[in-house]
């Protein structure tokens, strides 16, 4: 009787498994859209991490598959017989066959959900090339987070302050000799072909413990920045508490002080909302800036 006991325990210690997997799951790939509730969104990145793609990051496909993992070897190696047992009780009646057969139904139809998920993330976010068009934009019309730090000129310079025109929030560090010096050339690049269309420029600091205020006009002499181009900074704990309102994904090396991140850039529309976001490429954020004219082609 008690090894009966223990062999459907084992049993439903799998199945709590199952669900406790299928819901982390859920959580970290379901579709969202900017609707979702903060709390939501904020669960999500602190738990699994985020990428451009809104994917988990490397740790968060850790824990996706390394936790349900951990958690069935260890109870293999604690009631691996009783498991046994359970499961061949089971499969010997009618109901737990069918149990088995719907939640493996299940977990193939979850799994390829998952593939779908992955395999068409990278298509949300726009890359376009030479000639881009206005099909190749993916709309975003998103309310843009706030965003009031110093810059260059030792004032504050806020995204209300630039409302009524387009403008262009990237993200950078001084230290960066990779991905960097390329998005800052991009924006700088697009701005100079939009001419009088140019959209003002904010740049953010990925590393405030480095990029302190009274290095930013360096930094901006370093990058070539002109008077509607401003980098900003101001203390730690504001900035970063900037770059997770804006869902800016990030890895700092705290040796090095270096820091992974995707290019992002986003366009800002008139209105203050977000319009686009566009990973990199002058020509991509040409466009999209010239997109948010009607009328108007995006490539032209």
């Amino acid at each position: 009787m008690i090894a009966a006991a223990r062999a459907w325990a084992a049993v439903a210690a799998l199945g709590a498994i199952v669900a406790i997997t299928a819901s982390w799951w859920a959580l970290a790939l379901w579709p969202v859209d900017s609707a979702a509730p903060e709390w939501f969104l904020r669960t999500r990145e602190v738990c699994f991490g985020s990428t451009a793609d809104r994917l988990p990051n490397a740790g968060g496909w850790i824990l996706l598959v390394g936790q349900p993992a951990g958690m069935v070897a260890l109870l293999v190696a604690v009631w691996g017989t009783e498991l046994r047992q359970g499961m061949a009780a089971a499969m010997a009646r009618v109901t737990g066959q069918l149990t088995v057969g719907v939640v493996s139904a299940l977990i193939v139809a979850g799994l390829a959900s998952v593939v779908v998920r992955v395999r068409t993330a990278g298509q949300e976010p726009f890359a376009a090339g030479p000639g881009a068009t206005v099909a190749q934009l993916t709309r975003v019309n998103d309310a843009a987070p706030p965003l009031a730090l110093i810059d260059q000129t030792g004032r504050e310079a806020t995204l209300e302050s630039v409302r009524g025109r387009p403008a262009l929030v990237a993200f950078a560090f001084a230290h960066c000799e990779t991905v960097c010096p390329l998005i800052v050339a991009d924006v700088m690049t697009a701005r100079r072909r939009l001419g009088t269309d140019a959209p003002r420029a904010l740049i953010v600091t990925l590393d405030p413990w480095r990029d302190t205020p009274s290095r930013l006009p360096s930094i901006a002499k370093q990058w070539g920045l002109d008077a509607d181009a401003h980098v900003l900074s101001g203390p730690p704990e504001l900035v970063e508490r900037t770059l997770n309102l804006w869902r800016v994904p990030r890895v700092r090396n705290e040796k090095t002080g270096d820091i992974t991140h995707p290019s992002m850039v986003y366009v800002i529309g008139a209105d203050g909302r977000i319009a686009y976001v566009v990973s990199g490429n002058a020509d991509a954020i040409s466009s999209a800036v010239r997109a948010l004219s009607p009328g108007r082609p995006a490539g032209a």
